[in-house]
């Protein structure tokens, strides 16, 4: 599974940059000629599959602990100050998270005419929040995770998100977000999935499927209303993992779908996002700027209209699969990214 995997190791470095590393495993991979170079140093490791696997150098560990629902990790990395790290998949890194979360929130509000109320599915670490909260028009948004210990967490130690957390125009609810959009009687003009990765035996699986989609989200927009998820890899090798199905499942409940992606350099591969309506998405890049500046406080670090251009313009093999892709997401045929969540597990 995709565990967190924390080592200490001696790591020798020789001229050629050819090293050798020898693990808590007690593993020594032989390397010639070794050369005088060396450090000690603390790795994260995340297993992405059965034969791949990332690693980080630490700072340090801040925080491990097991919820109700998931695996929490936050660590202090060398190459991307702070993640987070849920069910060991890494979600979220200090220095390129405005990349994922920007894609995720401004070009669903931007094509919105004026959206005021917005509803978020997950979206535990606030950073999704502190977005939508640039946005002038919005006057309510309703931030609903599963994990109150994730949340509280990231309150806490997250300070760059802590104006979100404290805005008098966010209301935070611990909830399920299937129980809690099905139970209220208010529409949204945006639904917002920053959900965790669809993986077996985690909590948010069900959170992809087309009846979710059809019978929950679909009734709870408001007229002219869109909804956008994150939707997993979506590099050339990595997109029919759970991108393309999510992406069809979508065309099966909405009339206009647009995929995008854009590489997130601590996910190791390009990420992709779904965004639907029923209403046609017609602004162009010119538009898309003019909207931005006028309805946002601030400059954005990556999201323009030239970038969503190139973001919704995805290369030939993944548009073929696209093209082509016939699963639809139900519960009895979900698809998961590799790993499992805590629910998998047998408690002892």
């Amino acid at each position: 599974m995709g565990e967190v995997a924390v080592k200490v190791n001696d790591i020798f470095v020789n001229g050629n940059g050819v090293h050798e590393i020898s693990g808590s495993n007690g593993t020594v991979t032989p390397v010639p000629q070794l050369g005088e170079g060396r450090r000690r140093c603390c790795w994260y490791e995340e297993e992405v599959d059965d034969d791949i696997r990332l690693c980080f150098a630490l700072n340090s560990i801040l925080h491990t602990g097991v919820s109700h629902y998931q695996e929490i990790a936050l660590l202090d990395t060398k190459p991307f100050g702070k993640v987070l790290v849920i069910d060991g998949k890494l979600q979220s890194a200090e220095m390129d998270e405005f990349i994922y979360h920007e894609s995720l929130v401004h070009p669903a509000l931007v094509h919105h005419s004026s959206p005021k109320t917005v509803f978020i599915m997950g979206g535990g670490e606030g950073s999704t929040a502190r977005e939508i909260l640039r946005h002038r028009s919005v006057n309510k948004v309703l931030m609903c995770d599963i994990d109150e210990e994730v949340v509280d967490f990231c309150k806490k130690h997250l300070v760059v998100n802590q104006e979100a957390f404290t805005s008098p125009r966010l209301d935070l609810i611990i909830n399920d977000a299937r129980a809690e959009l099905e139970n209220r009687d208010e529409c949204f003009d945006v639904i917002i999935g920053d959900l965790a990765d669809p993986i077996e035996g985690g909590p948010c699986y069900q959170l992809y499927t087309k009846s979710f989609y059809e019978l929950i989200v679909k009734p709870k927009l408001s007229h002219g209303g869109i909804f956008v998820t994150q939707a997993g890899p979506a590099g050339a090798l990595s997109h029919t993992e759970v991108f393309s199905c999510i992406y069809n499942t979508l065309r099966h409940v909405f009339k206009f779908v647009v995929p995008y992606s854009a590489h997130v350099p601590s996910f190791a591969d390009t990420w992709g996002w779904v965004m639907a309506s029923d209403q046609p998405f017609t602004s162009n890049s010119r538009e898309i700027d003019s909207r931005t500046k006028q309805r946002i406080e601030g400059d954005l670090r990556y999201f323009d209209g030239e970038t969503f251009v190139a973001a919704s313009t995805l290369n030939k093999s993944v548009r073929k699969t696209l093209a082509n892709e016939t699963h639809v997401y139900t519960a009895e045929t979900a698809r998961y990214i590799y790993g499992h969540g805590t629910g998998h597990k047998p408690r002892i």
